[in-house]
């Protein structure tokens, strides 16, 4: 008889790890599957890791973990062609334990969240494809990998295989997703000395900036730029819906170095190595997009599930989050001896009560919203610039006439009306 385990983990992001830890932990027998080289080598992420969500599962965590910075400052950048709005937050509270977030080198963090679970008892196998779930009489009981006499059983198969889930897929789970659903990441690490990072980004040895930049970025297009500070090198990526790429036709790699040439971004990675370069598929639909996640014998996590909040750039967060959920719901089935979809919707039913999908349903319009009003991206924000570039320039024209002509030259363009309803829709895709 083949081996057989209380649970399969597929996938050793921060999902699948997270659900693989907590069930070795509980001392249920887990195998987890990873189809790269190792955990993290197949993964990109803005590199942004919240503190809340990792402690839970693993206590101080950061006195271990390999981590880049604590972020200290978050700052929202609204950028033209030679210009750019921009406003943000500042915390050195934010600097001192317990943190709130750090900027993170996924390969590097993966592998040793991986390692944890190991230790707690998880069998990981990397490079190995799992093709398909293997189910009988309407129950997953296993799974088919690509090697030799690959067939491994289980009581619990868990899907954290990633935001194109195919094992979802197979079940019937979801169809395939639509363009505007998912959104293409390019980022570049780029090796740079700490003392120039620290000099460009007014920061410390210990201290991490974000910087997420709206408009121009994109070619006004709907998705978003970052840049964010690790210890000796720089984050720098580009991301929007497959949709607007292929409204507008335009290639990612083109998207990252329109970025990196940008006036306003070119100063901050001047003299800087290119070190690696990833592309990834991010979930982008939210609380819509968001699969059936629970099936006799079967649970899906983290991006298979559409877990991530656009918005607010949270998905690793949510990953670990949900896969603490399902962990503890298989827990909880397995003192029973029941692996039902009934039993297992214990971690629908919490997952649904927590803030993961409070958040998701609160921006449930957004990304529809702002993919169908496009004057969001191309022509606000270029306005937005233009304004501050009347108001700030001194040439003798009283402040109160330079309002008034602001507001005449946004109304003349866009129409009083257009942009009444345009500031509308906005608010109630985000309030």
């Amino acid at each position: 008889m083949p081996e057989k385990f209380d649970v399969i983990v597929v996938g050793a992001g921060p999902a699948g790890t997270s659900c693989a830890y907590t069930c070795a932990k509980a001392g249920l027998k887990v195998m987890q599957i990873e189809r790269g080289e190792y955990p993290g080598s197949k993964n990109v992420m803005g590199g942004v890791l919240y503190r809340k969500q990792m402690e839970e599962i693993i206590p101080e965590f950061w006195k271990d973990a390999p981590l880049e910075r604590p972020v200290i400052e978050q700052r929202f950048w609204m950028m033209d062609q030679e210009s750019v709005v921009t406003f943000g937050y500042k915390d050195l509270e934010w600097g001192k334990e317990p943190y709130n977030n750090f900027t993170v080198l996924r390969a590097k963090f993966d592998q040793w969240f991986a390692s944890k679970g190991v230790e707690a008892g998880v069998l990981l196998i990397n490079e190995t494809v799992v093709n398909e779930c293997l189910v009988e009489n309407g129950k997953v009981v296993g799974v088919k990998t690509d090697r030799p006499n690959g067939e491994v059983y289980a009581d619990v198969v868990v899907l954290a295989d990633g935001v194109n889930s195919l094992l979802g897929k197979q079940l019937g789970f979801h169809k395939e997703f639509r363009p505007d659903e998912v959104a293409l990441t390019v980022m570049e690490v780029i090796n740079l000395p700490k003392e120039k990072i620290n000099d460009r980004f007014n920061l410390a040895d210990d201290q991490g900036c974000t910087i997420e930049i709206f408009g121009d970025s994109t070619k006004g297009n709907l998705g978003t730029a970052f840049i964010y500070t690790n210890k000796d090198s720089i984050n720098i990526g580009v991301g929007t819906t497959l949709s607007s790429m292929i409204k507008a036709r335009i290639k990612p790699y083109d998207l990252l170095d329109y970025l990196k040439t940008h006036p306003m971004v070119k100063p901050l990675i001047d003299g800087g190595e290119p070190a690696e370069y990833l592309a990834h598929l991010i979930p982008e639909g939210g609380y819509y997009s968001v699969p059936k996640v629970v099936g006799n014998g079967v649970v899906v996590v983290g991006d298979a599930a559409q877990l991530v909040n656009a918005i607010h750039r949270e998905g690793s967060n949510m990953a670990m989050a949900s896969g603490k959920l399902a962990a503890e719901a298989i827990v909880a089935a397995k003192e029973k001896g029941d692996y039902s979809e009934a039993t297992l919707s214990k971690y629908k039913n919490d997952l649904y009560e927590s803030f993961i999908i409070k958040d998701l349903k609160k921006y449930k319009d957004a990304t529809h919203t702002f993919e169908n009003n496009p004057a969001y991206f191309k022509d606000y924000i270029p306005m937005m610039n233009r304004a501050m570039n009347k108001f700030f320039s001194v040439d003798g024209t009283p402040k109160k006439d330079k309002q008034k002509e602001i507001i005449r030259s946004v109304t003349e363009e866009r129409g009083t009306l257009s942009v009444l309803k345009d500031v509308y829709k906005a608010w109630k895709a985000v309030k």
